[in-house]
Formats: structure tokens, C-alpha cells, sequence
């Protein structure tokens, strides 16, 4: 199982965008690096969801938002490494929709949240269009 290392920070961070966020979906950028069977973040990044027809249970990350994060994460001799979303009321484990939406070789941090906080937080990787569960370390 490959880890990804989420810092207690940014563990925090994303925690609280997803609580100020609930019901609704939030979403954001992991930024860090990436080695031999681990992702290391160092920053996380929130975006505007766009998904302005379904936003509790759907989200649309903003592609001018990405590039301009990118090209910030580059200059920092850092790269995109993931992206982080919420699953408002429900299990933090990738729907179809998510699966389809994936991009390979990046991390996917869900988030469980409901009404009185955080459920759960865990993270996955694509490979050959099957969802791999990752450690989370702090």
C-alpha cells in the first residue's frame, strides 16, 4: 500500500474547509512531492466548486484555478500531487463519478463529513481504472 504523508496542518486545513463547506461538496489541490511509494504534502490549496447543479453530492475543480496552482507549485520546485474533496453524509471512499473524473498517478483525499464534523479521511490512487486505498500517515 503506498502512504501519502498528510501533516497535521494541512489535515487541519482541509478539515476545516470541508466542515465550513458542509452540505455542500468542497474541493481543493494537494501540493508537494511525490517519491517512491509516498506522496509527501506539503500544502493544500482550496478551490471553488463549480458544480453549480449537484454541489452536495458532485464537484468541478476550476482549470484556470489548477494552472495557476500549478505553474505556483512549480516555481516552488513543488508539483500538484493530488486533489482533496468532501463527501458530505457520506463514506469517504470514490464513487463512480470520482473513479471517472480520476487522473492516474495523482492522490485523492475524501473526506467524510456530516452535521456534527469529520467521519473520516482517506486517500486513493487510480491505477488501471481501479481505485487503490493509500495509507494516510501524519
Amino acid at each position: 500500500m503506498a502512504t501519502i504523508k498528510l501533516p497535521e496542518s494541512m489535515r487541519n486545513r482541509i478539515a476545516a474547509a470541508v466542515t465550513a463547506g458542509y452540505p455542500h461538496e468542497t474541493c481543493g489541490l494537494l501540493i508537494g512531492r511525490q517519491g517512491a511509494g509516498a506522496v509527501e504534502v506539503l500544502d493544500s490549496v482550496q478551490a471553488a466548486n463549480l458544480d453549480q447543479e449537484r454541489p452536495g453530492d458532485r464537484y468541478e475543480l476550476d482549470p484556470k484555478a489548477m494552472l495557476a496552482e500549478d505553474r505556483d507549485a512549480r516555481s516552488r520546485g513543488l508539483e500538484i500531487v493530488g486533489v482533496w474533496h468532501s463527501h458530505p453524509d457520506h463514506p469517504a471512499a470514490p464513487s463512480e463519478t470520482d473513479r471517472a473524473a480520476a487522473w492516474e498517478g495523482w492522490s485523492y483525499l475524501i473526506v467524510s463529513v456530516a452535521r456534527d464534523g469529520i467521519n473520516a479521511i482517506r486517500s486513493w490512487r487510480l491505477d488501471a481504472g481501479q481505485f487503490y486505498e493509500e495509507d494516510v500517515a501524519l
